[in-house]
Formats: C-alpha cells, sequence, structure tokens
C-alpha cells in the first residue's frame, strides 16, 4: 500500500547484469511514480545490487538465458500485487512528461485497455539519435499483469498480449547507455550471434505469432524485403537508405558513427556470421550419413 492508504497501481521490472553505470539515472526517473520496483540481477560483480536497494527496489538473483526467458520467470516468480507492470532496460529512463502521464492515467485507465506502446528516444554520445527511421520506434513495454508474456526468442523480443485493448501514450522514454563505445561493440558482437540463431530458427519454421502492428510489419519487410537482398550487400543499401534517403546525416558526428555501426557494421557482420554457420553446417556430416557408413 502506498503511505497514503491507496493502492499501488505499477510495478517496474528491471533486468540487470553489471549495470552500476546506468541503473541511477534510471532509478532516479522513477522516483516521483509511487511504484514497486523488483530489479531481477543474473549475477552482478559491481555495485547493481547496493543501487538498486539503494533506491527502494526489490533485489532478486536468476541465472539469465535470454531476455525473453528471464523476464518472463520474473512475471511467474515476483511477488507482484499491482494491477499495471512495466518493463525498463537498465539503461533506460523515462522522460518527466512520461511519468506525469502515467501517474495522471493508469488509476483511471478503461478496464478495455490492456496494454500501453511508447516511444523510445534513443541517445549516442550525449546526442538524441532523431533521424534515419530511428525515431519514433513504437514498443510495447506496458500491460495488466498477467495480459501479456515475452517472446523467448533470442533477439528483438517483444510482449505478447492475450486480449483487450492496446493504446499509445504520448510521450517517450529514453534509452542512452553510459558504458562506452566498447561495450557497445562487445554488445552488438553478441547481438549478433543470437540474431544469427532467430535467422536460423526461422529458416525452420519457427514463427512470429501474436505479434502485430508495427512489430509485425517490420519484421516483414526484414524477411521478405531485406532478407531477400544478398549478403553483404544488403548492409550497404540498408546503410544508405537510413542515412541519405531518411536524413541520419542530420544527426551529426554521433550519428554518423551511430548510423554507420549500427545499420552498416552491425548488419555486415551479422550476414558474416550468418555465412560462418552455413559452412560449419555444410562441413558437419549429417546423422543418416554417418549411420550409413557404420552399416557398411
Amino acid at each position: 500500500m502506498a503511505p497514503n492508504g491507496v493502492r499501488k497501481v505499477l510495478s517496474i521490472v528491471i533486468l540487470t547484469f553489471n549495470e552500476e553505470a546506468n541503473l541511477p539515472q534510471c532509478l532516479q526517473s522513477l522516483a516521483g511514480l509511487d511504484c514497486d520496483l523488483f530489479v531481477v540481477d543474473s549475477g552482478s560483480t559491481d555495485r547493481t545490487a547496493e543501487i538498486a536497494r539503494s533506491f527502494g527496489a526489490t533485489v532478486v538473483q536468476h541465472p539469465f538465458i535470454n531476455q525473453g526467458k528471464q523476464l518472463n520467470w520474473a512475471l511467474d516468480h515476483l511477488p507482484i500485487r499491482t494491477p499495471w507492470v512495466m518493463r525498463l532496460d537498465a539503461d533506460e529512463r523515462l522522460t518527466d512528461e512520461l511519468a506525469d502521464e502515467l501517474k495522471a492515467s493508469l488509476p483511471s485507465m478503461p478496464a478495455t485497455v490492456s496494454a500501453a506502446e511508447m516511444k523510445r528516444r534513443v541517445y549516442f554520445w550525449g546526442r538524441w539519435i532523431r533521424h534515419g527511421g530511428y525515431y519514433p520506434v513504437w514498443l510495447l513495454r506496458l500491460w495488466r499483469h498477467g495480459m501479456a508474456r515475452c517472446e523467448e526468442r533470442w533477439m528483438d523480443e517483444h510482449m505478447i498480449v492475450q486480449s483487450g485493448i492496446t493504446i499509445r501514450l504520448r510521450n517517450d522514454f529514453i534509452d542512452e547507455n553510459h558504458k562506452g563505445l566498447g561495450f557497445w561493440i562487445d554488445k552488438h558482437n553478441r547481438y549478433a550471434d543470437r540474431e544469427v540463431a532467430d535467422m536460423i530458427a526461422a529458416a525452420v519454421g519457427d514463427s512470429d505469432r501474436g505479434v502485430d502492428g508495427s512489430v509485425a510489419r517490420r519484421r516483414w519487410l526484414k524477411q521478405n524485403l531485406y532478407g531477400k537482398m544478398p549478403l553483404y550487400w544488403r548492409a550497404f543499401f540498408y546503410w544508405f537508405y537510413r542515412y541519405f534517403i531518411l536524413l541520419g546525416f542530420l544527426d551529426g558526428k554521433p550519428g554518423l558513427v551511430f548510423h554507420f555501426l549500427q545499420a552498416f557494421w552491425y548488419r555486415f557482420m551479422i550476414d558474416a556470421k550468418l555465412y560462418e554457420a552455413r559452412i560449419k553446417a555444410a562441413e558437419t556430416p549429417q546423422p543418416h550419413a554417418a549411420d550409413s557408413r557404420q552399416a557398411g
């Protein structure tokens, strides 16, 4: 219960691993919300847990496999008692306007509304990446407790709402990582491995059941337009489209680096890792071939 005796309406779940550089800004942005904070940590060796507890968060340890599995575990095992749940990453924070909108709208939200999408505003080297098709990106981060589950993909996982109306909030949340360029590059190297795993899974029949709206459109374009283009060249075309056609060059020097790395270097590395995976698969003896040799 809140200090005034009114039941809290919102719980916020944050997944962490060594996030002492980002977590204070994230939690500070929630200071004006009367909410329950839950941090699900996967074995941090820095001050992540200490920082979380200093802001009044409940900290729970659980081994990490991927974002979807970790978030679903949290929804199943955390003592969430509020009607609404929000997911935030440790390098994300609410704008003051979004915090005020949540305080004003959640207590009186119509019963027909089950979830809400919010606009993500990405910052890189202190610069808002406003062009290149990177804003606005709508993400479903708020839902009624028990009404949504997370896809258990290796990358680009989204919440699937069981029923009801999904609305869009007016204001933004901010995505800004404070760990530096080296961490960003290392993270995207790992992301490339996960994306290749999802691409291979999709090739053997995994589906995107449950996604709709802008998420479904983006995935359709990625699979049926980008996915049909030749390896390596498609990374160049994607970067050219974002940087010149969608005006990414207006994001200044930070935008030059961000769009090149995120649109070209990252996508090129995914293609290289996908090609490598195909080579390894071709070189690996198939089970039936091994069986026939043994039979002979």
